[in-house]
């Protein structure tokens, strides 16, 4: 990618600053999807995880969807 010279970036500015893009729950990039699904987790809970992790060679995500899946049958 090539470096913006000032001109550039000023008419970025001004362009973006005038149409403000728009972000709802359709759309929106890889991020924008990703931070509505982050959950803070206390430590004992995040080193139980990683170490899970590890162990098993599965994400954290993956783990806690196995949990989950566990609960829901469990209740049915």
């Amino acid at each position: 990618m090539n470096d913006l010279t000032d001109e550039e970036a000023a008419a970025l500015d001004e362009y973006y600053t005038a149409h403000i893009p728009k972000v709802g729950p359709n759309e929106g990039g890889f991020f924008a999807n990703r931070t509505r699904r982050l959950m803070p987790v206390d430590d004992v809970s995040a080193t139980w995880l990683r170490v899970q992790s590890e162990a098993t060679h599965k994400t954290p995500t993956e783990i806690i969807g196995e949990l989950i899946r566990e609960k829901i049958a469990v209740s049915l």
